[in-house]
């Protein structure tokens, strides 16, 4: 990978379109990149609940000026589609925002030539996956983590042998604490994560009190304790459901606007990657390193 620095200049290429011919609608996707480089990795990313391509630059943009070339798809459940909770497709929603990465993890060639030339930029064998709230759980089924049936027996395997490293950001966590709403419209956020192999990083907020489950923030860890090693755990101690402003600045959904700690998540995620993937670079030690030496606002565990 050639050097690259958070200054550098990135450039934004969108909508690309990704076939997927048992879809209802187009899958489109944004490829994000910086303007120089090669052996460049790639992060594909799964964004939240009724977001789309258009979401998460504060994330994004600062992967590909860390030197990632990222490609987000626009899952099913955009608001920009117009699914309500009652719309018949909801129930199925979770399959195919799962096809979504198959699909753009499948379709990778083409799109990186759809973005200008990428093709001749990327290193294939660097690839991770990374999602927000319901896009982590889409995310860990492609890291091996499997969906609980209403008698808790594993659903199928939906990992995808591209994928090599990934994170994990306010990740669904298991067991029988879901409240009603979610129990009947959500009922596939029961996760098994003893089969998510992959080495992840799970980022959490100690103050993400979800209105979909009874347990309290420790519920955004499971994904953490519940897998196997290798993982790592980066936990933000004011952090709630969207650590400061993940989707963008200003936006409605943020409760705790602190764009340092986007800053955090973000850094977090590339360090991790960039260690992971074996590219040079001491950003993951000093990380730790900061970690253990502040006071408390974060902390980090790995395993």
């Amino acid at each position: 990978m050639s050097s690259s620095h958070l200054g550098q200049r990135i450039v934004a290429v969108k909508p690309l379109t990704v076939p997927a011919p048992d879809r209802s609608a187009a899958l489109q996707v944004k490829v994000t990149a910086p303007l120089a480089g090669h052996n460049l990795p790639v992060i594909v990313f799964s964004h939240g609940n009724a977001w789309s391509l258009d979401g998460y630059e504060p994330l994004v943009d600062r992967w590909a000026a860390a030197g990632f070339v990222v490609v987000q798809p626009t899952h099913l459940d955009s608001r920009r589609n117009g699914l309500g909770w009652d719309d018949p497709r909801f129930a199925t929603i979770w399959r195919v925002r799962i096809a979504d990465l198959h699909a753009v993890l499948d379709g990778l060639d083409d799109i990186l030539v759809q973005a200008g030339g990428l093709e001749t930029r990327v290193d294939r064998e660097r690839i991770a996956i990374v999602g927000h709230s319901w896009g982590a759980q889409t995310t860990g089924a492609l890291l091996g983590a499997r969906v609980l049936d209403a008698d808790g027996i594993p659903g199928e395997d939906f990992s995808h042998s591209a994928v090599s490293a990934g994170a994990l950001i306010a990740a669904t966590g298991t067991g029988d604490t879901l409240t009603p709403f979610a129990l009947e419209h959500l009922p596939f956020m029961r996760p098994d994560y003893s089969t998510m192999t992959t080495p992840a990083l799970i980022i959490a907020g100690g103050k993400d009190q979800s209105q979909l489950s009874t347990r309290g923030p420790e519920w955004f860890t499971d994904a953490y304790h519940l897998s196997p090693s290798p993982k790592s755990l980066l936990t933000i101690a004011e952090g709630e459901h969207t650590l400061g402003g993940l989707a963008g600045e200003m936006v409605a959904e943020t409760t705790d606007e602190d764009p340092a700690r986007v800053n955090l998540v973000a850094d977090a995620v590339s360090a991790y990657l960039l260690d992971a993937f074996e590219l040079s670079g001491t950003a993951w030690t000093d990380l730790s390193a900061e970690a253990a030496a502040n006071d408390g606002t974060w902390s980090l565990s790995s395993k």
